[in-house]
């Protein structure tokens, strides 16, 4: 049965709040397209069948009101051919680097030219979030390149908590560093994590499995931990966050909006004193990056 198109125009002013507002959700199902020309917006849901696409609408639809965003209309419902879903997250992927390392959307592979000296990651992130194009995740990867700059990456592990297309843990990879595991509560990303690094001929190179905050972090602990998740969430699981992080290590914590920030800084400061704690804005949103020092006192 082919995928389901849910279409509704929403006023273009909105477009930011509207995408802010779906990344504080989680709501994978759903992506903000804008025609910046004719100046309109569309919210744009993806759903395996009709019933669940209306479903959800039903749930989502009072949520955007309460936030002051207002349909144009009824929605636009459809079915999708196999060559249109599949395609219709292409146009908000644009190929971007930092330092030496590129992220390449798989289908510009033929035309990509790699400077000499450079490296790339070839990305295909499907309906999972994480193409780099977004402030989050940059915040995230480029913390990652900075650390790689500054250490022997080889003797490094990581952890990815909530990986996504696994844009940060295949980095990390791409970086040098040893011993990645990535995980994520949606199986569906922990698939397209899997074939990202397939494209990248780095099958099995890092750990990818299904999991939430509690059991992907249980037993498990990293040099850096990584965690591209909304402030809410970071701040109600603190305790496992930092908990995994090595003597000497870093926690990298993005999906905080800038105006979050402090309140986000605050809490993780308060749970692990003795800790440097650094920030970073872009754009409406920022990171928090926490270093752990080699050796604690002991009270």
């Amino acid at each position: 049965m082919p995928p389901f198109e849910t279409k509704i125009e929403i006023p273009a002013a909105a477009a930011d709040s509207t995408e802010t507002f779906l990344l504080e959700l989680e709501a994978v199902s759903w992506s903000l397209l804008e025609d910046a020309i004719a100046k309109r917006a569309w919210l744009v849901g993806i759903h395996a069948e009709q019933t669940q696409a209306i479903t959800d609408w039903a749930e989502l639809e009072p949520r955007l009101r309460a936030e002051g965003i207002l349909p144009l209309g009824a929605p636009e419902w459809r079915a999708l051919g196999d060559a249109d879903w599949r395609d219709s997250y292409k146009a908000h992927f644009h190929a971007w680097q930092f330092g030496k390392l590129h992220w390449v959307p798989i289908w510009k592979r033929a035309e990509f030219v790699l400077p000499e000296g450079d490296a790339v990651l070839w990305l295909d992130p499907g309906m999972a979030f994480g193409t780099g194009n977004h402030e989050t995740t940059r915040l995230c990867v480029e913390r990652l390149a900075v650390i790689a700059a500054a250490a022997d990456v080889s003797r490094l592990s990581v952890i990815d908590a909530g990986c996504g297309s696994g844009i940060l843990a295949l980095s990390a990879a791409r970086l040098g560093f040893r011993d990645i595991a990535g995980f994520d509560n949606d199986a569906e990303a922990v698939l397209v994590s899997e074939e990202n690094a397939a494209l990248n001929e780095m099958a099995g190179r890092v750990t990818f499995f299904a999991g939430d905050l509690v059991s992907g972090l249980a037993g498990r602990s990293a040099d850096v931990v990584l965690a591209n998740i909304q402030s809410d969430v970071l701040q109600r699981f603190t305790r496992e966050l930092v908990a995994a992080v090595t003597p000497g290590g870093f926690l990298v914590l993005s999906g905080i909006l800038a105006s979050e920030r402090d309140s986000v800084r605050a809490t993780f400061a308060g749970a692990c004193p003795g800790w440097s704690v650094e920030s970073r804005v872009m754009g409406e949103w920022s990171d928090v990056k926490l270093s752990r020092p080699r050796l604690e006192s002991r009270i």
